[in-house]
């Protein structure tokens, strides 16, 4: 009997994010090597970018199509996805690891009592169901856990999981919902001035209390910016009022897992390792050769960040004007 997969895709500005599109390409392997029937579902108003669902290897999109599901809605998303699921006896779910994800996966868990495996950094269907594994005790460890009962729901973390392009062609089928409960719902959304979001950034450039105060930070800004990165800060920055909490890495923030990772004035707490450590390339600049963040550095430079960022800045616009 050939399995079921559902994934749950998440919208934000009537755009899919780049994030379900890596859970998309996880999918579409199971569905290759496991004979597992993938669909997808999108829950919004307009959605400009449905479509490309497709280039990641799932042709069947569902969306889910009214107004009133522009903005997220726990109450209507979760009983618009459970009466899917109901109907189409669906075995697996997968979702993103963000907020919306971690919010709307244990509501569908409970509801059908399936196991929900979280934050996942490898994932495989078994007869039993989903195997995975997540970091645990602030990244210290690797937890290896499995659901039960051949059916299961597991959050992707972002950035782990390679979206490869594999074309397929797209079959979209417009549903209007059944009924909508908007009971809980997004009032607004409040945009971070345009900046890339730090939990999708493929380079990442965080300040810490090294940074000593908010009129530094155009340091690292300046890095960001020729590398085409997203601007992050440690929980003491943030709790300084130096930058935005939307900027905040760690386990009271945003956990992230960029190709590169660069920690400028970070000691590296364990809340902060826990938000970052699975980052596939760090780079560490701080004055304090003992600081925790060298632990899970792959470059460290010891010394003075106010010395070693504008010779880094000029290497690095150096090197762009190489290429």
């Amino acid at each position: 009997m050939i399995r079921k997969l559902l994934v749950v895709l998440e919208q934000r500005d009537s755009r899919i994010k780049k994030t379900s599109f890596e859970v998309c390409s996880i999918a579409a392997k199971f569905a290759a090597k496991n004979k597992v029937e993938v669909v997808a579902i999108a829950i919004g108003d307009e959605i400009t970018n449905l479509s490309a669902v497709s280039d990641y290897g799932i042709s069947s999109i569902i969306h889910v199509k009214h107004a009133g599901l522009a903005l997220y809605s726990s109450s209507a998303y979760k009983k618009i996805i459970l009466n899917y699921i109901n109907k189409n006896a669906i075995d697996y779910i997968l979702l993103t690891n963000t907020a919306f994800g971690r919010d709307i996966a244990p509501r569908i868990a409970a509801r059908l009592r399936f196991g929900l495996l979280s934050d996942c950094i490898s994932l495989e269907i078994t007869p039993t169901g989903f195997k995975a594994a997540r970091p645990i005790y602030s990244g210290k460890a690797i937890q290896e856990i499995e659901t039960i009962g051949n059916k299961g729901i597991a959050t992707i973390r972002a950035n782990v999981f390679p979206a490869a392009i594999q074309s397929v062609s797209a079959n979209i089928m417009v549903q209007k919902p059944e009924l909508i409960d908007l009971s809980n719902r997004t009032v607004e959304i409040i945009k971070s001035d345009g900046k890339i979001d730090v939990s999708e950034a493929d380079i990442i450039i965080s300040g810490g209390r090294g940074m000593k105060g908010p009129e530094n930070f155009h340091l690292i800004e300046d890095v960001a910016a020729i590398l085409g990165g997203a601007l992050g800060a440690s929980r003491a920055a943030v709790d300084a009022g130096w930058r935005s909490h939307s900027e905040q890495i760690g386990q009271t923030g945003k956990t992230v897992s960029p190709s590169l990772y660069i920690a400028c004035g970070i000691s590296g707490s364990v809340q902060h390792l826990a938000g970052m450590s699975t980052s596939k390339y760090i780079v560490a600049i701080n004055k304090d050769k003992d600081a925790p963040i060298f632990s899970v550095a792959d470059y460290g430079i010891t010394g003075d960040l106010f010395e070693i960022l504008p010779v880094l800045t000029d290497e690095i616009k150096k090197l762009n004007n190489r290429f």
